[in-house]
């Protein structure tokens, strides 16, 4: 079999026309046939899919991008680590946040002047612009007012998601970064992750065909619900957003960027059916801390969580993480929100949703989101006409109908050196790395996805909670 008859044999020369994929996924296909070139069999053979890993150092016009962290929190903590990792592509210049402790730990950290230490974010505008762009890593509530003035300001800005706290809100951005000309990065950042790259470009390449349809599943994880979404910061929907996008917005940006064309229709449903007074176990207390009959066995304990498995403590501002007794004294004070019994908080987002969409082209997506689970990560199969994929967020398998031979990506993040300790699969970091790129070369195509895109995903979330609570199918805006 010649090279020309084997790339027909996996669907990769089609009509007369090559689709290319990279060169790495070429080496693996030939890996199929054989060292010898012989016919390949009929039993399915696994070989490895390998596409090439994205450098996390930015290439950069001049000197190191200047930037000014608005949100010393965690998300604000883990972009500032690009400028310790490189320094010569970004440098921390200034630094808000209301926390006088998270202020100053950042501003020592990054030998930042005592004038460019600021409280509230507000505080940045009222001294002259003295960098290029701002991160945005203060709460939801917190997104809108602060990108909006630094737009108008002549900033560049990367933006926690969600955008802001309604549709109107979101739009509004576009158009401010439009009015003004300015770059705005959305923190999408499974779609920077090697793992969702390499499953875009496998279904971009065409190994599978033409794309019919997708199945995509979010599993919250247990834990991670009650932390976040019971107890948490995210737990009322009006205070923050609907968890399609506080927790879920990635999960359509995903969608919308493999499908690549505007969505229609979607249509939702979904309740809180668990974290209820009413599913509270017999004598339950108000508290975890308060001598729990359950405790010992209850899925959701605040000390199981906090003390005993040491998961989630970044809320906490910790002296020592390890110390179990500083932490139980955390969720032991009266006023400290995450001590709380999950079946006694002022939460309203639903444990369980679930949607369909309908794209420009026909191409259909279903979604769900579940806290009922041992696990996180996304569950992801793709439909196309020659192939199908298969996905557990870390490892994926294509599958060739024709040939019927499977290639598997399975390279672990923690095994690129670069990627080591970057979190949500390698993506935060790579985040950075393209926004960093974006503002030297002012060159919003260095970014995988326009501010445009990204607010339309956030507008198919917005109009998901509307079918969920209506019972009705939502239309989305015609798209310009």
């Amino acid at each position: 079999m010649d090279r020309k008859d084997f790339l027909k044999s996996l669907g990769l020369l089609t009509a007369g026309a090559a689709i290319l994929p990279s060169e790495g996924t070429l080496k693996a296909a030939e890996r199929l046939s054989g060292a010898s070139g012989e016919a390949m069999s009929s039993m399915a053979t696994d070989a490895e899919l390998d596409f090439p890993v994205k450098s996390l150092k930015a290439n950069i016009k001049g000197g190191p991008v200047k930037v000014i962290i608005i949100g010393a929190g965690n998300r604000g903590r883990t972009y500032a680590e690009y400028a310790r990792k490189y320094p010569e592509c970004m440098q921390v210049v200034g630094v808000s946040d209301i926390r006088e402790s998270r202020k100053m730990a950042m501003g020592d950290k990054f030998d930042i002047p005592v004038e460019h230490r600021f409280g509230d974010w507000s505080e940045v505008f009222s001294v002259p612009k003295f960098a290029d762009a701002v991160v945005i890593s203060t709460p939801d509530d917190l997104h809108y007012h602060p990108c909006m003035k630094a737009l108008r300001w002549g900033y560049d800005v990367l933006l926690e998601k969600p955008v802001a706290q309604t549709e109107k809100e979101c739009t509004d951005i576009a158009a401010q970064a439009h009015k003004y000309g300015r770059i705005v990065a959305v923190c999408h950042v499974l779609r920077y992750s090697p793992y969702f790259r390499a499953m875009y470009q496998a279904l971009k390449s065409g190994m599978i065909g033409k794309l019919i349809s997708i199945q995509h599943m979010e599993p919250i994880e247990c834990r991670h619900m009650a932390h976040s979404y019971v107890r948490g910061n995210w737990r009322d929907s009006n205070k923050t957003t609907p968890i399609i996008l506080a927790k879920s917005c990635h999960d359509l940006d995903i969608l919308r960027w493999f499908v690549g064309k505007p969505c229609q229709s979607i249509v939702a449903d979904g309740s809180l059916t668990w974290f209820k007074p009413e599913n509270a176990p017999q004598g339950a207390p108000k508290r975890c801390t308060d001598g729990c009959p359950h405790e010992s066995t209850c899925p959701y304990s605040a000390i199981d969580i906090y003390v005993k498995r040491k998961q989630h403590l970044g809320v906490f501002d910790l002296k020592n993480s390890r110390d179990e007794q500083e932490i139980m004294s955390k969720i032991s004070d009266p006023n400290n929100e995450w001590g709380r019994c999950v079946y006694f908080c002022d939460n309203n987002q639903p444990d369980h949703f679930v949607c369909e969409m309908v794209f420009a082209d026909g191409t259909t997506a279903s979604f769900s989101m579940e806290a009922f689970t041992p696990f996180g990560g996304r569950r992801t199969r793709i439909m196309g006409t020659t192939g199908y994929i298969e996905g557990d967020g870390s490892k994926f398998t294509v599958y060739e109908f024709r040939s019927n031979r499977k290639l598997v990506w399975d390279k672990k993040v923690s095994d690129i050196p670069e990627y080591k300790g970057s979190g949500h699969g390698g993506g935060d970091m790579a985040l950075v790395c393209d926004f960093i790129e974006a503002v030297s070369a002012q060159d919003e195509s260095k970014l995988t996805s326009s501010i445009d895109a990204s607010i339309e995903s956030h507008v198919m979330g917005f109009r998901a909670e509307k079918s969920r609570l209506s019972n009705k199918k939502s239309k989305m805006p015609v798209s310009k």
